[in-house]
Parts: C-alpha cells; structure tokens; sequence
C-alpha cells in the first residue's frame, strides 16, 4: 500500500484532488469513483428489493450492472456544469 502512495503521478492525482484542481485526471478519477460507489449502491438495493424473490446473488449482480445506468449521465452532466463554473 506504501508504494501506491509513493508513485510520483498517483500523489499528483491525489494533490490535485484535494485541491479541487479540475483535469482530465481527476475527473476520470471522480467518474470512477462515482461508477463504483453507485454500483455497490445498486447491488444493495437490489438485493433488498428483489432478494427474497429471486435470489440475492442474482438480484446483486442485476442491481449493480443498472446501477450506474442513471448515474453515469449525471456525472458527465455534473462534471460539464463544473468546468463551466470553473471558467467564469
């Protein structure tokens, strides 16, 4: 784990996130970021919704395969709506 934080450009990714510094690089890092944390949300709420019904393991793996489905176009609105903010 030392050596992920010791890499030279994933300590420039990780500076520039926390500077609230908008790139190319942290915006890719918050678009997965942001993929990975709504897939884990849809694994759960699938397997609360549906997992009595059809089976947990089946109702996680759907819940996180459409999971991202509606998050991924807000992302990309969000991170648009950023760089203009940015800008002015």
């Amino acid at each position: 784990m030392t050596d992920i934080f010791s890499n030279s450009q994933i300590r420039e990714i990780l500076t520039t996130l926390l500077a609230n510094d908008l790139n190319i690089a942290t915006e890719s890092a918050g678009f997965f970021i942001a993929i990975i944390f709504s897939m884990i949300g849809g694994a759960i709420g699938g397997m609360l919704l549906a997992g009595k019904d059809i089976g947990y393991q089946f109702s996680a793996t759907l819940g996180a395969l459409l999971g991202p489905a509606g998050i991924i176009p807000a992302i990309i609105i969000s991170f648009a709506i950023l760089n203009l903010l940015k800008n002015y």
